[in-house]
């Protein structure tokens, strides 16, 4: 029986279900993205371009560094779901604790190797002399961070995993808002710049985490924590890692591309990074509404085939391809419609603005597929696939990028061409994706149902 936070996924009609779980984590990701927007917006408007280009010219980089430990999350997330859809609370508890004392080792080795890496590897890849030094020094402030932005990652995937997707909003609501509290007092009131907006992020990121584990610990379920309990479980590890290091390489794949991509960019001049970067922020607006139904799907999946019910699993997969289907179609073709007003919120340049509407009018119209190719990425992954989803992403997404950067975008230096990239890719990768899926769903329904 599901408690008032929970989600009953196991039982019952699915459709409503899934929005029911779906619609916080729509409001969750938009929350988290307000961490960023404010970031950029305030200092865009109060620092100027090369701030907010300062803090964009990091973004690929430090997704780049923290996907690999980020995966992780879905590991334990799909370990929990499993062993929850299952029954079988011992080994859930063993997960969970294994799950958190993984995210603070994890995040405590994220903290180093930004402070290490970040100043070469933003020269190696061309960001502009006038906003180097300023993204390094964001840069190197907000990976202090890492460790409570991995705690609370990993406790949101825990309760995700048992069907709460409420109270990860809350904590969320609450730290978005200390968060652009603290921007506005860092950057206009002590004049800090971006390091203002590095230390708002990483405090606000501070009281989500504290705030997941409370709940956590008087949580009187199944997913209870305990802190004497905390352990690393060598074959707790291993298993949350069969799943989260394909799915933390794949984000990191991803990543690589658009490291490349960014440094394409930074070929055009500061003021075409700014202009990206303001897209680049208004496209995660969609991109995160589209990724709860992967998340949805993740952990939907994650307990039905646990439960051995794999006739839920495959309504799942089609219900949700729906939902993305019309969320990426409905979000993406709005904001084109608006979008030299939306981009005038970062930015009253005219030239940011319009190197900003290049970007947005290729991607904003078929980034639907991108969410299609996640929702069948995150069903794969919540039956326990996650080195076939990694291979193909690596293939479709690095290495056709890659590709494509050396040949068509090396042969008319246009930022069109470069930006076209995106939807071919997400195309031909959701398709591969799919026949994957097919394949191996096949086959588990014959093994669950001989």
């Amino acid at each position: 029986m599901a408690g008032k936070y929970e989600v009953d996924m196991l039982n019952g009609p699915l459709f409503g279900k899934i929005v029911r779980y779906a619609l916080p984590l729509i409001a969750a990701g938009i929350l988290q993205l307000l961490f960023n927007t404010a970031d950029m917006v305030v200092v865009g408007r109060y620092a100027g371009a090369n701030a907010l280009g300062a803090v964009g010219a990091t973004a690929s980089l430090i997704n780049l560094l923290i996907n690999v430990f980020m995966g992780l999350s879905v590991g334990a997330n799909v370990a929990i779901a499993h062993y929850f859809g299952a029954g079988r609370h011992k080994e859930l508890s063993k997960a969970l604790h294994t799950s958190i004392t993984l995210s603070l080792v994890c995040g405590a080795a994220l903290l180093l190797i930004g402070q290490i890496v970040c100043g070469p590897m933003l020269k190696l890849m061309g960001t502009p002399g006038d906003i180097l030094p300023l993204s390094v020094s964001y840069m190197k402030i907000y990976f202090l961070g890492m460790p409570v932005m991995l705690l609370y990652n990993f406790g949101a995937a825990i309760l995700r995993a048992v069907g709460d997707t409420k109270r990860p909003l809350y904590y969320l609501f609450t730290a978005g808002v200390i968060n652009i509290i603290l921007n506005l007092i860092f950057v206009i009131g002590f004049n800090m710049n971006v390091r203002g907006v590095a230390w708002a992020t990483i405090i606000s990121q501070a009281v989500s985490a504290a705030l997941i584990v409370k709940c956590l610990i008087k949580n009187s379920g199944p997913c209870r924590l305990e802190l004497k309990k905390l352990c690393l479980d060598k074959a707790m590890v291993a298993r949350i890692a069969r799943v989260g290091l394909p799915a933390g390489f794949q984000g990191a794949v991803f990543s690589i591309s658009n490291v490349l991509i960014q440094s394409s960019v930074n070929s055009f001049g500061a003021v075409a990074v700014a202009g990206n970067t303001a897209t680049c922020s208004l496209e995660g607006f969609v991109y995160n509404s589209m990724n709860s139904f992967h998340q949805t799907s993740l952990s939907f999946t994650g307990q039905n085939t646990g439960a051995k019910k794999m006739g839920r699993v495959q309504k799942v997969l089609w219900m949700c391809g729906l939902c993305v289907t019309v969320t990426g179609l409905v979000m993406g073709l709005t904001g084109l419609h608006f979008g030299r007003q939306l981009l005038s919120i970062y930015t009253d340049d005219n030239a940011v603005i319009e190197y900003g509407l290049r970007r947005m009018s290729i991607i904003f119209p078929t980034y639907f597929l991108c969410g299609l190719m996640e929702v069948v990425v995150g069903s794969l992954r919540g039956m326990g696939f996650s080195v076939m989803p990694m291979t193909v992403s690596l293939l479709g997404a690095c290495g056709f990028r890659i590709l494509w950067i050396m040949t068509v975008f090396a042969a008319d230096h246009t930022p069109e061409i470069l930006y076209a990239s995106y939807p071919i890719s997400w195309f031909i990768t959701a398709l591969v994706h799919l026949i994957c899926l097919l394949t191996v769903a096949r086959r588990k329904y014959r093994t669950v149902n001989p």
